[in-house]
């Protein structure tokens, strides 16, 4: 099961997403595969609007990074969250909050 957890302070936001979600077999897992794209579009959109990604760590299975916390990388980071919510909320049993 995907395990996720988005942390807020004033100065920074950190996410970090651990293990995979064993929906189907690696290649099939449309899961994974919906984690993977959020999370990809979230750092390249933070990336692109200039926005330095702080203490990434990415792993199979594993990615972390943090970002200093305004206006737009809140709102950047809200979307993310949303996404990953809806993803447990119609995936129960392969993704949750930490």
């Amino acid at each position: 099961m995907t395990k996720y957890e988005i942390i807020r302070s004033k100065e920074e936001i950190k996410v970090e997403v651990s293990e995979h979600a064993k929906y189907a077999d690696k290649g099939y897992d449309i899961v994974c595969a919906s984690i993977s794209t959020a999370i990809t579009m979230t750092i390249n959109a933070l990336d692109n609007l200039g926005y330095n990604i702080i203490d990434f760590k990415k792993q199979d299975g594993y990615i972390s990074f943090k970002v200093k916390s305004n206006d737009i990388t809140l709102g950047l980071i809200k979307t993310l969250e949303e996404c990953l919510k809806v993803l447990s909320e119609d995936y129960p049993n392969y993704v949750n909050t930490k």
